[in-house]
């Protein structure tokens, strides 16, 4: 029985979709599965990891009859990248338990699982809160922030992104537990307030898939699941239990020593001093003084790095270490020409940095000893 006719880039795009959040590993075999729902001319594909689903479609069908299977996602992948871009693909379910796949004078045969034993995951009766907000608008909340997730951490809450529904505010938060990140957008019809915690691969699997377009998203939160539903795709994953830190407690707002900084000219210092650094610890130094900050760094064997770079600053002198990554992580991701940076005296406070004319992100990175 023939399912599918298309050029291979056609059938290429939805599986390439759906197979990001197969794990290479599985104790379930159907898990490393992608089910494949024929619908007359429509063909849906479904992958799962039991804690987030992702289904899109295509309209390349063969036939007015329905079927169902499932196929190794990542073989079917990898097949599929080997053919020449605009071939044809042929698709054929032999005997409802192998699926043929045919391009010219190529033949490739995959068994199948039965449809019916794939996982699709429940929705919710209602949702709590709905909203539209464009693609790139989304995109950039989470690329603000996403990276100060922990990643693997015991307090299992941390992995992940706090997002805070308001009055007029759609605002993201993560930690690791030693820097913090911050950042709200104005939005419209938040209809409660509500806090979830969306987990860290569901977090970077939509980055992945966002575009930076004014074409929108669609979000449904439930007490335990959230979609996604953006151009032919719809993302639906399970949300963390726990209570997330108060993340207002741990942003200053009380700071008297302020002063403005290159973000580009501190990016490539910091990278360069970066270099030398104890490869476990990335610990560097940094040493204000007027109108200079100093930023050194030493390994384990005795080598040194040093870096100057003129800064508008009029307070008490300062030395304070920090670990470079954390740094480096928040300069990457920005795009400003500057960055604000506010301090306090003690060496053993945290530091804030802020966006000039922008109220709406913050980061706090905690000191370390050097």
């Amino acid at each position: 029985m023939q399912l599918v006719q298309t050029n291979r880039d056609i059938l290429l795009k939805p599986l390439a979709t759906v197979v990001g959040i197969i794990e290479r590993r599985h104790v379930i075999p159907i898990l490393a599965n992608v089910l494949i729902k024929k619908e007359k001319n429509r063909v849906s594909f479904f992958a799962t990891d039991l804690e987030i689903q992702i289904t899109t479609y295509g309209d390349f069908g063969i036939g007015s009859n329905d079927e169902s299977i499932t196929v190794a996602g990542r073989k079917f992948l990898d097949i599929l990248k080997t053919f020449p871009d605009s071939e044809k693909i042929n698709l054929f379910l032999i005997n409802s338990n192998k699926l043929s796949i045919q391009l010219a004078k190529s033949h490739f045969s995959l068994q199948t699982l039965p449809a019916n034993d794939f996982p699709l995951m429940s929705e919710p009766s209602k949702w709590d809160v709905s909203l539209k907000i464009s693609q790139k608008n989304l995109k950039y909340l989470f690329g603000m922030v996403h990276f100060a997730m922990a990643h693997q951490d015991i307090r299992y809450y941390l992995n992940g992104m706090l997002i805070e529904f308001e009055s007029n505010y759609m605002r993201a938060v993560a930690t690791d537990g030693h820097r913090l990140a911050h950042y709200a957008i104005e939005i419209e019809n938040i209809s409660i307030p509500k806090q979830i915690i969306i987990p860290r691969k569901t977090i970077l699997e939509i980055q992945r898939l966002l575009m930076d377009s004014d074409e929108p998203v669609l979000i449904n939160v439930s007490t335990n699941q959230i979609r996604f539903c953006f151009r032919n795709i719809l993302l639906v994953s399970k949300l963390v239990e726990g209570k997330f830190p108060d993340f207002r407690k741990v942003i200053p707002t009380n700071y008297t020593r302020h002063f403005s900084i290159s973000r580009d000219i501190l990016q490539k210092g910091l990278s360069r001093v970066a270099i030398l650094t104890n490869d476990k610890f990335k610990g560097i130094r940094f040493q204000l003084e007027k109108n200079l900050l100093k930023i050194s760094s030493v390994n384990s064997e005795q080598e040194e790095a040093k870096e100057e770079i003129d800064i508008d600053y009029v307070y008490e002198p300062l030395d304070v270490g920090f670990n470079v990554n954390y740094l480096l992580d928040v300069l990457i991701n920005l795009k400003t020409f500057t960055i604000d940076w506010s301090i306090e005296p003690n060496k053993n406070s945290s530091t804030l940095i802020t966006i000039p004319g922008n109220k709406n992100f913050k980061y706090v990175v905690m000191p370390m000893r050097i």
